[in-house]
């Protein structure tokens, strides 16, 4: 069985502006530099395989556990969200009004203007799935909010409209098994990282 375990980089100053990252370039902020070290990742997680988004954020975080030789895994990388990159959520709802209420209701479909829609991202996504259980082993990857929602996505069948199933929590790992062709399926999610 092969083992995925995947978490989300530590906040930036973004996150905490509630401003949308997408795959601009954004570092943690201090706050996540002075909380990640007290990480605690589950020991499969921790003995395993690294990978990491290319972006500096999910790859500071895993330098800071203590994995700064995370190999980058460039389909780690978060959703694309070309021009609303930098917006406010709200703002967007406020300022688009039905347009943006028409997108956000295609769910996997949802479409940033420029950018990536979730289905995207899983396409992106299947070959590494595929890649990484040929390989049979157990693999901790550090990525972002986007990535982690659409693998969840794909492994419960989840079609992005409404509300998750269940919620994924920050501060979080999550773990899926890929079966011998790729596909994820939920291991256990929301394994909290924060010290006990």
């Amino acid at each position: 069985m092969t083992l995925l375990y995947i978490l989300r980089h530590g906040v930036t100053p973004w996150n905490q502006e509630g401003r949308i990252q997408g795959q601009s370039d954004i570092g943690l902020a201090d706050e996540a530099r002075a909380e990640i070290p007290s990480w605690t990742l589950p020991a499969g997680a921790r003995s395993a395989r690294w990978l990491s988004s290319p972006l500096i954020r999910a790859r500071d975080t895993a330098a800071i556990l203590g994995h700064p030789d995370a190999q980058i895994e460039a389909r780690l990388q978060e959703m694309h969200w070309g021009a609303w990159e930098g917006q406010r959520l709200a703002d967007l709802r406020r300022d688009l009004g039905a347009e943006m209420t028409e997108n956000e209701a295609r769910g996997l479909d949802l479409q940033p203007p420029g950018g990536e829609s979730p289905r995207d991202v899983q396409i992106r996504l299947k070959p590494l799935l595929t890649s990484l259980a040929e390989k049979k082993e157990t693999v901790t990857a550090v990525s972002h909010k986007g990535v982690i929602r659409a693998l969840y996505a794909l492994a419960s069948g989840w079609d992005m409209t409404g509300k998750p199933p269940l919620k994924l929590q920050n501060d979080c790992c999550h773990a899926f098994r890929l079966s011998p062709d790729g596909r994820p399926a939920l291991e256990e999610l929301n394994i909290s990282m924060l010290a006990r």
